[in-house]
């Protein structure tokens, strides 16, 4: 298939390397797996299976010493070789047939972007009414990617999201504003960059993933939010407002999310708590606000490997 497979991972072991197995056992195979490596140290069990996979040429196996997801999406996005770029978890299940539901959902090419479904533990598929349409700069922040029916969307998932490379490209990729560890918001801020440049991306239940949640290791890992005065975990979702434009839509977004955020049954029983949480959604807004004046962080859109 004309396609590359970009995992971003950090602190995963066996779980990667199951991953890793199941892509390689698709049929028909993509064309490349591109592992853009943030651990430091593996266990010595995962450093044989990928050092042993890259020496037979069975993945590329990219390594960084800086952990942020929009940062390893990117590079992935720089290192692939063919047209199409899938990006996913390195914790998930697949079944047969889940590579070529995805590009056999690029029916034109105005379609840039394919949404596959996600399957958190536990959940079910939802086989109700679609969500209705939603319009304007937040449109379908919500929309469940557990669903059963396809259709246009405008939001979108990195962990299970395939992109025509030379449109993502040309958008300048995936913005490094949106910092780690938590980095949220960061595909739906791309994928929506990706609608305006006036692309479609559509969302194909058959392109299926179990997500595993593995307790260890990810790049979004980091201490409770509900406890933390942290800027960092709302940050994403103050700048990816801010980076819609200013409206009554967003400045409403923006207003309701610290007391959003505490208005939760942990608060409700640890209101001690409450303080803390909103002094690091005020530091949050402060930092957002400074991102957003200084520009986003992208891609060089003239940006050239020799694979365009």
């Amino acid at each position: 298939m004309p396609l590359s497979i970009v995992i971003p991972t950090y602190g995963r072991e066996e779980v990667l390397c199951d991953t890793i197995a199941q892509l390689l056992e698709q049929s028909p195979a993509a064309d490349e797996i591109v592992v853009v490596d943030q651990t430091s140290v593996h266990e010595s069990r995962t450093t044989d299976c990928l050092g042993s996979w890259s020496a037979a040429g069975v993945i590329r196996w990219v390594r960084l010493t800086r952990a942020s997801q929009p940062l390893a999406c990117n590079t992935g996005l720089r290192e692939a070789s063919q047209p199409f770029v899938l990006f996913l978890d390195d914790d998930i299940r697949i079944g047969s047939g889940f590579l070529n539901a995805h590009l056999q959902a690029f029916v034109s090419d105005g379609i840039h972007g394919v949404v596959g479904q996600v399957l958190q533990p536990g959940q079910d598929e939802d086989r109700g009414c679609p969500p209705p349409p939603s319009d304007g700069p937040l449109a379908d922040l919500q929309f469940p990617f557990n669903s059963a029916r396809p259709g246009c969307i405008r939001n979108g998932m990195s962990g299970n999201l395939c992109v025509r490379r030379a449109q993502a490209l040309a958008i300048g990729g995936f913005d490094e504003n949106y910092l780690p560890p938590v980095s949220y918001r960061f595909d739906s801020d791309f994928c929506k960059r990706l609608c305006r440049s006036g692309g479609t991306i559509v969302f194909e239940p058959a392109a299926r993933i179990h997500h595993l949640r593995s307790p260890r290791g990810g790049t979004r890992s980091l201490s409770s939010h509900l406890t933390s005065a942290s800027p960092v975990h709302g940050q994403g979702d103050y700048y990816f407002a801010l980076r819609q434009g200013l409206c009554w839509a967003t400045l409403a977004y923006i207003m309701r999310r610290p007391w959003r955020e505490v208005r939760t049954r942990f608060h409700l029983r640890h209101p001690w708590f409450v303080p803390v949480k909103l002094l690091g959604e005020m530091r949050a807004l402060l930092l957002a606000l400074r991102l957003w004046r200084q520009g986003p962080r992208l891609l060089p859109t003239k940006h050239t490997n020799g694979h365009e």
